[in-house]
């Protein structure tokens, strides 16, 4: 029995145009989908803080965007949001992301498929997700990033840990809000049989983590 969705979709035709744009691009280019805007959508307060925050922190700003969906990804993969997890930035992708990156998130200190500035931006997501906080953090981080780069990304993670802990209570899936587009699924996801057919696999990533921290320090 699949398990029961805590709050509903707003129907696309309650929705005001600008809202329905921004579903619409939701839908044809991903991250963030569509249903987890539509869930936003019942208090449109919400909808366009998230929107418009989404858009400055990880789509734009001076932070390498590809650091950022690595990061995205490790809270997705820390706090077991599959709804998230599931999801890639196409753009991050175009800009040399390989899926065997996504795949080592949790163990990404002993892992030889990062460099050290994206595993200092890892540190700082699995700090703040965690609490990991030393001064050896910090000299690390101030080695690899300047100021400007440590607030937005600092700010970007904090956004995706809060709205992943809460997306992930929503019991929510894919394919089920404006169905018939692939943007910004993982490989396996791009359908709903082939999501269906992913996660009953026995190397599905969610059947394999655990919470907390994994990652041996640096």
């Amino acid at each position: 029995m699949a398990p029961k969705q805590r709050i509903s979709y707003v129907p696309f035709d309650a929705m005001d145009e600008a809202m329905q744009a921004e579903i619409l691009r939701c839908a044809r280019e991903g991250t963030p989908r569509p249903e987890s805007s539509a869930v936003r959508a019942h208090a449109p307060n919400a909808f366009w803080a998230f929107a418009n925050s989404w858009k400055a922190l990880f789509h734009e700003g001076i932070c390498d965007h590809a650091i950022k969906d690595l990061c995205r990804i490790y809270i997705s993969r820390t706090v077991k949001c599959e709804y998230c997890g599931n999801q890639r930035s196409t753009k991050a992708m175009a800009k040399g992301l390989s899926e065997a990156q996504y795949d080592e998130l949790l163990n990404f200190e002993s892992s030889d498929k990062y460099d050290d500035r994206q595993k200092a931006a890892l540190a700082y997501a699995e700090a703040i997700a965690w609490g990991t906080d030393s001064d050896e953090l910090w000299d690390r981080l101030h080695r690899h990033f300047s100021e400007v780069e440590l607030v937005e990304l600092g700010c970007f993670i904090a956004l995706t840990f809060g709205q992943q802990s809460w997306i992930r209570l929503l019991n929510i899936e894919h394919h089920e809000y404006l169905p018939g587009t692939s943007a910004g699924m993982a490989p396996g996801f791009e359908t709903r049989d082939a999501l269906e057919k992913t996660k009953a696999s026995s190397d599905y990533w969610a059947v394999k983590v655990a919470g907390g921290p994994r990652s041996s320090t640096a």
